[in-house]
């Protein structure tokens, strides 16, 4: 949602853009923002406390439905409302009626469906559905991927400052390496092509990085892996960059592929994704090395995967199997 006009939230847009936050938390923080203030008639978030954030957190929770995960992205965007723009620490609101509604179990493809929906895709768009399927990643993560955080020897990729800005170490299948070596060649030879551009200011770096490195900007390690097409000017800034791909171009092409393939099932990045937990778990891997490659901070979160393996619920074999073979003719 945008800021529709109000000067109040466009200073908190201001105020997040200055901090280098993600257009995406931006985006969140303001829907949640304005959606705590439309509750409470238009009042303003400073004449507002404790009592205030648990009913609108309740009201989440008992009227609107949402589930838990939604629920925490509301009270994170208010706490930093209170926290860092208002300076106005509140107070305990933790006594709010937490969601009770239950995730969906996920959507998860079998390798004929992978391979299937690979066979429509080609080049950049393949090697990205192939990051996603091959090491789990999420898919703000593979855009965010600069160069220098793909490790070709070992191989493996770095994934910095995910989810819960929590770092870790995945997988990287052998086979994708060539293919990631002749990428690389071509995104280092655009990044050269940009620098002869005397108003190309390099790619954008977090403030810290920029002091402690002030050269990086330029060197092509630190450029993304998959950047956009075309320079623009870094938002609130005369600054001429290349940024990465929009993530919303990926759940695109992967829709459309599985559109001509006629796979029945909804297919987003995130399927790719579930489906690399999944069919590592059927595989007999243990369930915190896969905690490990999805960065879940509890494996409680990835037990979710173990209930859509064929094996059935909970691998209990059912009685049904057991039967005469006539019998289930007969069925």
């Amino acid at each position: 949602m945008a800021h529709s006009g109000s000067p109040f939230l466009e200073s908190i847009r201001r105020f997040m853009l200055a901090r280098r936050y993600s257009k995406r938390s931006i985006k969140s923080y303001l829907y949640w923002i304005k959606c705590f203030i439309l509750f409470h008639e238009k009042r303003h978030p400073a004449e507002l406390g404790d009592a205030d954030i648990v009913a609108f957190l309740t009201h989440l929770a008992a009227d609107r439905k949402v589930a838990a995960a939604t629920q925490r992205i509301a009270l994170n965007a208010l706490a930093f409302l209170y926290q860092q723009f208002l300076e106005k620490p509140a107070g305990d609101f933790s006594q709010f009626q937490k969601s009770g509604r239950q995730r969906k179990l996920p959507v998860v493809l079998t390798r004929t469906e992978i391979h299937q929906l690979f066979s429509k895709l080609s080049g950049t768009r393949l090697l990205i559905a192939s990051l996603l399927y091959g090491s789990g990643l999420r898919r703000i993560e593979v855009v965010r991927l600069r160069i220098k955080d793909i490790d070709l020897d070992n191989p493996q990729i770095r994934v910095w400052n995910g989810k819960g800005f929590k770092h870790r170490i995945t997988t990287l299948a052998p086979e994708l390496v060539p293919k990631l070596q002749a990428h690389i060649q071509k995104v280092t030879l655009l990044m050269r092509e940009d620098c002869t551009n005397n108003d190309y200011k390099g790619v954008w770096l977090p403030d810290a990085l920029q002091r402690k490195y002030p050269n990086a900007a330029y060197e092509p390690g630190w450029h993304y892996l998959f950047p956009a097409t075309r320079l623009s000017y870094e938002p609130g800034t005369h600054n001429l960059r290349r940024h990465h791909i929009d993530e919303s171009s990926v759940n695109k092409f992967i829709r459309a592929a599985r559109l001509q393939v006629g796979i029945g099932k909804e297919v987003t990045s995130h399927t790719l994704r579930h489906s690399f937990a999944t069919h590592l778990l059927a595989a007999g891997v243990d369930i915190r090395t896969v905690q490990e490659q999805l960065g879940h901070q509890d494996v409680r979160t990835t037990e979710i995967y173990t209930h859509v393996l064929k094996r059935g619920a909970k691998g209990v074999r059912s009685p049904l199997s057991d039967l005469d073979l006539t019998m289930k003719h007969a069925v």
